[in-house]
C-alpha cells in the first residue's frame, strides 16, 4: 500500500525515503536484503508483520512496492520478476475469454508477442489503433473492449499519446486504461494523475538504471484493483526476488538526477542528428517538429533519453551505423547509465515483422546515457561516417 506520509513530499525526497524505513533491529538506514523463503510464526496463524512465505510477501519487496506506489501517486504497487511477468499478471486479472483489447500500433515487441501469441490463445481478441489519434482509438473499440493499452513515449517510434484524452475514451467505454510508463519513468510522467487506471514498468530500464537487474511493476490508482492484482501475483508467483528488489530500490534513489542528465544529453544528440546529412528523420518528442511535441510538453516534465532515427541508405546503412558505434554499446534494453544503440527491426522488435506494428528497416534506436555529451556526439559522428 502507498504511504500517505510521503504524499506531499517532492519526487526526489519520495524516491529516497518512501518505503525505505530504517531497520528497527539495527537502525540500518538501508532496508536489509531479506534473503529468506519462510518465517517463524508465533503460534499457528501468528504471523510477524504479516509475513509467512516470500512468494506471498517479503520485507525487501514490500519496501520496493511501497516506494513504487509513492512515486506514481498510486494506491498499490506490485513488483514482479520482469516487465512481461507484470503484464501477464495484469492481463490475466483484467481479461476473460471473449474480451477485447485495443493495443497501440507502436509497442514493445515483447508486449505485442504476449498479445499475439499468448493472450490470443485464451480467446482474448485484440485490435490495433494509433493511440495518438483519438478517432483511431474510438474506431478500434468494440462492445467487448475491456482494456486500452498505451505506451507513451512509445517503443521504438517515440510516439506520444494524450493520456487524459484516452482516459476519457476508456471511461466512456467502460474499459481500463493501462499506460506503460517505462520510457518516461514516474519522474517525467504521472499517468495515474492524468486518468490512467494502471501503470506498467519494466524496472529493468530507468528505474534500476544500471543494466544489472531484471524486474517489472504494476501500480494502480484503485486500492481494490490493487488487492485483486496482489491475489493474482501470489497465485501466479512471478514475484521480484529480494536481491533484485533491493537493487531496484538502490537505483530509484538516483532516478531524478539520472533522468535530468539523460534528457539533457538526448536533446544534444537529437540536435546533432537533425543536422546530419546521413539522417533523414529524427524521432524525439523534444523536437518542436515532432507531432506529439506539444502534448509531451504538457504531460511530461522533460522529454527523456530515448531517440530513434532513420538512416539514409536503408536497412544495411542502419545496421552499419550500429556496428561502427564504439561508445554507444550495441545491445538490447535501455535506460542504463551507459549509452546503447540497436537496430529494432533485427533486434528488440523482430517479433513484429510482418504485422501492423512492423518498424522501418532503416530505423536505429538510441538509449542515451549519462556520459559526457561531447564524447557521445563524437561517437555518433564517426558511426554515421
Amino acid at each position: 500500500m502507498s504511504d500517505d506520509s510521503h504524499e506531499h513530499q517532492s519526487f526526489e525526497t519520495r524516491a529516497i525515503h518512501a518505503g525505505n524505513t530504517a531497520d528497527p533491529l539495527t537502525g540500518a538506514v538501508v532496508p536489509p536484503i531479506y534473503q529468506v523463503s519462510t518465517y517463524k510464526q508465533d503460534g499457528v496463524g501468528g504471523l510477524r508483520g504479516g509475513y509467512e512465505y516470500s512468494r506471498s510477501a517479503n520485507p525487501t519487496r514490500t519496501a520496493l512496492e511501497e516506494n513504487l506506489a509513492a512515486l506514481e501517486g498510486g494506491r498499490r504497487g506490485l513488483a514482479f520478476a520482469s516487465g512481461l511477468a507484470a503484464e501477464d499478471c495484469l492481463l490475466r486479472t483484467l481479461l476473460s475469454p471473449g474480451d477485447h483489447v485495443v493495443i497501440p500500433n507502436d509497442a514493445y515487441g515483447g508486449t505485442f508477442r504476449l498479445f499475439a501469441k499468448v493472450v490470443s490463445r485464451w480467446g482474448v481478441e485484440w485490435s490495433v489503433a494509433d493511440t495518438s489519434d483519438a478517432d483511431s482509438v474510438r474506431a478500434a473499440l468494440t462492445p467487448k473492449t475491456k482494456v486500452i493499452w498505451v505506451e507513451t513515449p512509445s517503443n521504438p517510434l517515440l510516439g506520444i499519446t494524450d493520456i487524459a484524452v484516452v482516459a476519457d475514451i476508456a471511461r466512456t467505454a467502460g474499459a481500463k486504461l493501462v499506460v506503460d510508463n517505462t520510457f518516461a519513468s514516474p519522474y517525467l510522467q504521472q499517468p495515474l494523475a492524468l486518468g490512467a487506471d494502471v501503470v506498467v514498468h519494466s524496472l529493468t530500464k530507468y528505474m534500476g538504471g544500471h543494466s544489472d537487474v531484471v524486474g517489472g511493476a504494476l501500480v494502480t490508482a484503485d486500492a481494490a484493483l490493487g488487492e485483486e492484482l496482489a491475489y493474482h501475483q501470489n497465485a501466479m508467483g512471478a514475484v521480484a526476488g529480494p536481491f533484485d528488489s533491493w537493487i531496484v530500490l538502490r537505483g530509484i534513489k538516483t532516478l531524478a538526477v539520472r533522468m535530468d542528465r539523460h534528457a539533457e544529453n538526448a536533446a544534444k544528440v537529437a540536435e546533432l542528428l537533425t543536422r546530419h546529412p546521413k539522417v533523414h528523420k529524427v524521432l524525439y518528442p523534444g523536437l518542436a517538429e515532432h507531432p506529439g511535441h506539444e502534448i509531451a510538453a504538457k504531460q511530461m516534465r522533460n522529454f527523456g533519453g530515448m531517440i530513434s532515427f532513420q538512416v539514409v541508405g536503408g536497412e544495411e546503412a542502419a545496421v552499419e551505423v550500429c556496428n561502427r558505434a564504439k561508445l554507444f554499446t550495441l545491445g538490447e534494453s535501455l535506460g542504463g547509465v551507459e549509452s546503447l544503440i540497436e537496430h529494432p527491426g533485427r533486434m528488440t522488435h523482430a517479433s513484429v515483422a510482418g504485422s501492423a506494428l512492423e518498424v522501418p528497416a532503416d530505423l536505429v534506436r538510441l538509449s542515451v546515457g549519462i556520459e559526457n555529451a561531447d564524447d557521445l556526439l563524437a561517437d555518433l559522428t564517426q558511426a554515421l561516417g
